[in-house]
């Protein structure tokens, strides 16, 4: 990467914690979202990493994010807890509700975690990633600001509406996977659009209806769900799911509340544990494992076939040692927001093109 800074993943959690204290976020806020920038830039999931800390400074700048509110933890039911965000980002709910849901499940079996009133503009792996750590499958869903058409259509009405699931594995790493029900993550096509890139066919459509591989047009129109149909359905499934099964609210309904077109739209996250011990007669966690490793083998015994999170895995291995290249006008931009100005703010998802705009106090730097 030319025009790029090295950085050490302690100095990107630094960093990061430095901008967002500076910026207003209490101690417990910004050392959450640190956390999770931090796993993103050593995974290598950029779009979730440093190139976010816009989005948390537009969201908390606009008073659409609380910058200190501390997340309230209840019980539903014997097998569901509430966690309730207080409309602050959702790293620091999802940290707090962690370790009670793993419990819970460990407890009941099967456990399910409703997050409400939380920002969330993070990865979802971490959270499933954790619940795999306790020996737990994981599954989680969030919904987004309205993005995507159904298929068929050409208005957006659905998020990109990931999802992502865990499976543990005994002395490896748990497979993971968080993917969009959108052809596409929001964050690749604002990368390429930074980068002077065009999209994929199938990726997006125009405000005209007609496809595009323009990131800007795709931006200003609507993306699109992957496999026609079947990703539509998925997406209007994780609506449902972190929407009105939780009390909260739709990602069209999102998109009406952020008035400040702050890209961080504040919903319901659904995650859901399940312990393996507790679903066979014998509790044979061991055995249940070792099936699944059958799976996992005949896989990877064809060739060009790589297991989920694999990738991220091996990324891991290697910034861990080597650091990550940050562009340099963010990393610019970063030590603004740690010197306490706001210049380098993300503008207002005005088409999401992402230029300068010093003139309203405000600018992107990826």
């Amino acid at each position: 990467m030319s025009d790029a800074v090295r950085m050490s993943l302690v100095d990107v959690h630094r960093s990061a914690k430095a901008a967002l204290l500076a910026q207003g976020f209490s101690a417990s806020h910004a050392n959450a979202i640190a956390n999770t920038v931090t796993m993103a830039e050593r995974d290598e999931c950029r779009h979730h990493g440093l190139f976010r800390l816009p989005f948390y400074m537009n969201g908390l700048h606009s008073g659409q994010a609380s910058p200190d509110a501390e997340p309230e933890l209840s019980m539903l039911a014997p097998a569901v807890i509430k966690v309730d965000a207080k409309y602050g980002f959702s790293p620091l709910a999802l940290e707090r509700g962690a370790e009670p849901l793993a419990a819970l499940a460990n407890k009941m079996g099967i456990a399910a975690m409703a997050v409400n009133n939380a920002l969330n503009v993070a990865a979802l792996w971490p959270e499933v990633e954790r619940l795999a750590e306790h020996g737990l499958v994981g599954f989680a869903f969030v919904a987004a600001s309205p993005y995507v058409a159904p298929a068929g259509g050409t208005k957006p009405l659905f998020g990109t509406n990931p999802m992502a699931f865990a499976w543990p594995r005994n002395g490896k790493p748990p497979v993971v996977f968080d993917q969009a029900s959108s052809a596409s993550a929001r964050g690749e096509i604002q990368l390429r659009l930074r980068d002077g890139k065009t999209l994929p066919d199938g990726w997006a459509i125009g405000p005209d209806g007609k496809p595009t591989d323009d990131p800007a047009q795709a931006l200003a129109g609507a993306q699109l769900p992957f496999g026609g149909f079947k990703g539509s359905n998925i997406a209007m499934m994780v609506e449902l799911l972190a929407g009105p099964l939780l009390g909260d609210v739709l990602s069209f309904e999102a998109g009406e509340r952020d008035k400040a077109n702050t890209g961080a739209p504040c919903g319901g996250e659904l995650v859901i544990a399940i312990d393996p011990v507790r679903c066979t007669a014998n509790g044979d966690r061991a055995g249940q494992l070792e099936h699944a490793e059958l799976l996992f083998g005949k896989m990877l015994a064809q060739d060009g076939v790589r297991l989920p999170s694999d990738r991220r895995y091996e990324a891991r291995k290697r910034t861990e040692v080597e650091g990550v290249m940050v562009p340099k006008s963010l990393h610019d931009s970063i030590e603004l927001y740690i010197a306490g100005e706001r210049a380098a703010e993300r503008n207002a998802y005005e088409g999401d093109h992402l230029t300068h705009r010093k003139d309203a106090g405000q600018a992107v730097v990826m």
